[in-house]
C-alpha cells in the first residue's frame, strides 16, 4: 500500500519544482536594433492579433508588456534602452510540451527584432 503513494508524491514533487524555480531569471534575452517604444509598438499588435490582451506600462528608457494568464503566472517581456538599441528580457513559464518549440508570446517577440 506505502508503494502505491510513491508515484503521486514524486508527481507532486515534480509540480512544486516548477514553482521554486526563480523568477528572477528571463527565459529568453533578445538584442534589436529598435528602441524600446518602436519595439513595443511592433509588439501589441502581434499579441493583439493572437487575442491576448497586453497591459503596456514605461518610461522613457523602458518598457514593460504584461500578459496575463489564467492559469499560471503573468508572462511578463521588459525592453530596455542600449548603446545600440534595446535588450529585451522575456520572463515566461512553459509547460512541459511547450519547451521544444517557442511559445506564441516568444515568436511574436523575436518577430519584431
Amino acid at each position: 500500500m506505502r508503494f502505491a503513494c510513491v508515484p503521486v508524491v514524486m508527481f507532486a514533487a515534480w509540480l512544486l519544482a516548477g514553482c521554486a524555480s526563480s523568477p528572477n531569471n528571463p527565459t529568453s534575452t533578445l538584442q534589436t536594433d529598435k528602441s524600446p517604444e518602436q519595439y513595443v509598438d511592433c509588439l501589441v499588435p502581434k499579441l493583439k492579433d493572437k487575442e491576448m490582451s497586453p497591459v503596456v506600462s514605461g518610461s522613457d528608457r523602458s518598457y514593460r508588456v504584461v500578459v496575463s494568464s489564467k492559469i499560471a503566472v503573468d508572462t511578463v517581456l521588459q525592453t530596455h534602452r542600449a548603446q545600440e538599441g534595446g535588450k529585451v528580457y522575456l520572463y515566461e513559464r512553459q509547460w512541459l510540451a511547450s519547451t521544444f518549440k517557442p511559445s506564441s508570446f516568444e515568436r511574436a517577440a523575436q518577430e519584431c527584432l
